[in-house]
């Protein structure tokens, strides 16, 4: 009887815990089982994982922020130059390359902690509202920026931003006492990828190409177009340090030197049917000898331009290997402002050879490390370290070989300059002190500077001037302390910098380069070949200069720019 109560009393306890358990285990097999549904359907997997997480994590997780840190670590196992590009970054990454920006249109430099004012772009909005070079930007928008380490890129976020948006500044000028406050409307700032051209001699022009954004082709024939008014027929394309940009910009600038119907470059990839681009005869500059300038970091669309002309025995390519890029990104815009740029395509040079070097997928940072094992194996200081593969031979259009798997081999070999390089100089150079003696100093002659007509006639006045040695007590005020011998074997170096980088304060690139450049290896190199081979048809200039194909240059010439030479400080736009 007892018995019989006590089923009775849990019987429906048994039944209902029964039931419940029966519903959990129904509704976890049913999350499972749609689960699986959406995990194997085609392009769901990644929005399943997702909202289950959203739905059921045991926390409160920010989507957005996991969304935005996984897409990275997905495109980390593709090729080392697919990425993806927050909404965040977007904008500032696309600028440089679009031509233009809204800012306010000055470039500055942070002289200690301050915001120095180097130059103001004419008919910018800076120059508008009436600021000067060498006014210092204590305060914006009404928050101090002056002793507080700001980051350069802080201040360049906040003084750009949105056209026909106002910032307010605070100024020092001069030796005043108050400020000077100046509301600024900001505008559209060109960006130039043409940094400088000029003439070398009467004869040879010099053009120095940054990168390939959206205007370099328009800078690129204005800049041709005034050289050959002053009588230049010959031309040095300075590519060295462009990591590259859009490839259509490229296409242009090698169509003015092609003749009709040459093959500039071919694109293939597994949803792109191959493209093949070609001259069309319509290029200015179809007869004009040309050296193209190369180095290591010389990439992708610079590839281009140097492996067409090379490929065509239209040209020398005079320097070192560039670096190797040979794969073709798609921006795609998505909707939130974010981008991707996605490796769709390998572009290859009319020789049929792929410039891409070697790599494996989700690998990255081994691939960016090659340039340094480049360094260490010695392949900056000697062509003999270079190791091509014979089954990557190629041959030009008039039967020079030339190779495929790495980058473009120049037809003439400069290895690095090393010469005036000591650690001292390293040491003057690397922290920024050079650099900031140079600003300190072209801010206590800026009256007097300023009334120099010409860079030549500046340059002239320095070289007259007590500078290495007035700057090696800067440098010891500074913690940089005096090496004798080691200024001696730098002097003549350290007297180039500063002269060059005083002169740009005043004259901008036009002047900085002529100085800066006036012992450059490679460009002496071309302007020797440009010379002696400027009355021969373009195949004898290329055959008399490399000898059929094979590299000079190995032992006793004139070395080529060093590691700590190549390092050019340059000022922030805003």
């Amino acid at each position: 009887m007892n018995k019989n109560k006590k089923v009775a009393v849990w019987l429906p306890v048994i039944i209902a815990a029964s039931i419940a358990l029966g519903i959990f285990i129904g509704n976890y097999y049913l999350v499972i089982s749609q689960g699986k549904r959406q995990t194997y359907s085609r392009g769901n997997k990644i929005n399943a994982i997702l909202d289950i997480i959203d739905q059921q994590y045991v926390d409160t997780v920010n989507m957005v922020d996991l969304v935005e840190g996984a897409i990275p670590k997905i495109f980390s196992e593709l090729d080392p130059h697919s990425v993806y590009i927050s909404a965040a970054d977007a904008k500032v990454a696309n600028e440089e390359l679009e031509g233009s920006f809204s800012g306010i249109g000055v470039s500055f430099n942070m002289q200690t902690d301050t915001i120095l004012v180097i130059s103001v772009i004419p008919g910018g909005p800076a120059e508008k509202a009436g600021l000067l070079p060498f006014d210092r930007i204590i305060t914006i928008n009404d928050s101090t920026y002056a002793g507080n380490q700001s980051s350069q890129a802080l201040i360049m976020k906040t003084l750009r931003g949105e056209k026909n948006s106002t910032v307010k500044l605070g100024v020092k000028r001069g030796n005043e006492d108050k400020l000077v406050y100046f509301d600024v409307t900001r505008g559209e700032v060109p960006v130039h990828s043409v940094d400088v051209a000029y003439a070398l001699t009467k004869d040879i022009g010099y053009i120095k190409v940054s990168k390939f954004g959206r205007t370099t082709y328009n800078e690129f024939l204005t800049a041709i177009a005034q050289l050959k008014e002053t009588g230049v027929s010959s031309f040095v394309i300075d590519l060295r340090g462009n990591t590259g940009g859009y490839m259509d910009a490229a296409i242009n600038m090698i169509n003015e030197f092609m003749p009709d119907g040459r093959l500039i470059v071919y694109t293939e990839g597994k949803a792109f049917p191959r493209r093949d681009v070609y001259a069309n005869g319509t290029g200015t500059c179809k007869d004009a000898p040309i050296v193209v300038l190369t180095d290591e970091i010389s990439a992708s669309a610079s590839e281009i331009f140097a492996g067409a002309i090379q490929d065509n025995d239209r040209g020398l390519i005079i320097g070192r290997r560039t670096y190797g890029k040979g794969l073709v990104q798609a921006p795609i815009p998505l909707s939130d402002g974010s981008e991707l740029r996605l490796t769709i395509a390998r572009y290859y040079i009319p020789s049929g050879r792929s410039i891409q070097k070697t790599y494996e997928l989700g690998k990255t940072e081994e691939y960016d490390l090659e340039i340094y094992n480049r360094f260490k194996h010695g392949e900056f200081d000697s062509a003999d370290s270079i190791k091509m593969d014979d089954s990557l031979l190629y041959k030009t259009m008039e039967g020079r070989p030339v190779y495929g798997g790495g980058g473009i081999m120049p037809d003439i070999f400069i290895p690095r300059d090393t010469s005036g390089v000591t650690s001292y100089f390293s040491n003057i150079v690397n922290t920024g002190i050079l650099y900031q003696y140079a600003l300190e100093y072209s801010d206590k002659n800026r009256k007097r500077f300023s009334e120099f007509k010409t860079y030549q006639e500046l340059y002239k006045y320095l070289q007259q001037q007590p500078l290495l040695e007035d700057f090696t007590n800067f440098a010891a005020t500074k913690g940089v302390k005096k090496r004798p011998t080691l200024i001696n074997i730098s002097g003549k170096l350290i007297e180039n910098h500063l002269q060059a980088y005083i002169i740009r304060n005043f004259f901008d690139e036009q002047g900085f380069y002529p100085v800066f450049l006036k012992d450059d290896a490679n460009l002496l190199r071309a302007i020797k070949e440009l010379s002696e081979g400027g009355h021969l048809s373009f195949i004898e200039f290329i055959q008399n200069a490399t000898h059929g194909g094979h590299l000079r240059g190995q032992a006793g010439i004139t070395k080529g720019y060093g590691l700590a030479k190549e390092r050019v400080f340059a000022d922030y736009i805003v």
